[in-house]
């Protein structure tokens, strides 16, 4: 069976790299004794996929792996078949999960759907402010960015055009009209496209911008995939 897990990533948990997050993956598992499924040839390595790689030190809220297990052992956990099936793995994995894992939701997909990484179309942030900003002339910057036809950028050692890549860019609403402000956090919506050799990141967006990476904090609020796949199940 293949379980997709919803999770979020927080705390010092951020500066755990990509290949790191998949080994944590894999000792959670082991910890709640959850039967893996590994894969096949002379390495064998338990069947885990992770959506898309995240920074160092961004922040996750709503990340997604994928797990294959060779048997169901939520279905004896469960007393009631009425109630939720995949509880049991929730509790089975954050019990045994580091801190700043959070078990957000499992359900339970079909084995056969595509890879999880071959997927991914698009991902969603929130680039908070930690310092105070001109907001409108920070609205003039983000109308000019909207309203270029290119912006050539430059990426370990390879020119890419980031315009195709960012598919909206906003502020995101502030509770009190401007002119009764004094000062206030600034919040910056993303969404950005992942392609195929090309995927947009938060930190080349504020960086045309002008804001240094280092005086905000940066979420991933969620993965698109293609057909909403992550809707996907069995149930």
């Amino acid at each position: 069976m293949r379980l997709r897990v919803t999770f979020s990533k927080t705390g010092a948990l951020c500066y755990t790299s990509h290949l790191d997050l998949h080994t944590i993956w894999e000792r959670t598992a082991r910890r709640a004794n959850l039967p893996l499924a590994y894969s096949q040839g002379f390495h064998p390595q338990p069947k885990i996929q992770l959506a898309a790689a995240l920074p160092l030190g961004f922040i996750g809220r709503a990340e997604v792996v994928d797990i294959w297990l060779t048997d169901d052992i939520g279905a004896d956990l469960v007393p009631d078949q009425d109630e939720d099936k995949s509880r049991p793995y929730v509790i089975l994995l954050q019990s045994t999960a580091p801190p700043g894992l959070t078990i957000l939701n499992v359900e339970e997909v079909d084995p056969r759907a595509p890879a999880l990484q071959t997927q991914v179309i698009s991902s969603e942030y929130k680039a908070t402010l930690l310092d105070p900003a001109d907001e409108t002339v920070l609205t003039r910057q983000i109308v000019a960015l909207l309203g270029s036809t290119s912006l050539p950028r430059e990426r370990r050692g390879k020119s890419y055009d980031l315009r195709p890549l960012i598919e909206e860019l906003k502020l995101l609403p502030h509770p009190q009209p401007l002119s009764q402000r004094e000062g206030g956090v600034i919040h910056l919506f993303m969404r950005l496209s992942a392609r195929e050799g090309a995927t947009g990141r938060p930190d080349e967006v504020l960086d045309v911008l002008g804001i240094p990476l280092e005086y905000t904090r940066v979420e991933r609020t969620r993965i698109i995939f293609k057909n909403n796949v992550e809707l996907l199940n069995l149930n």
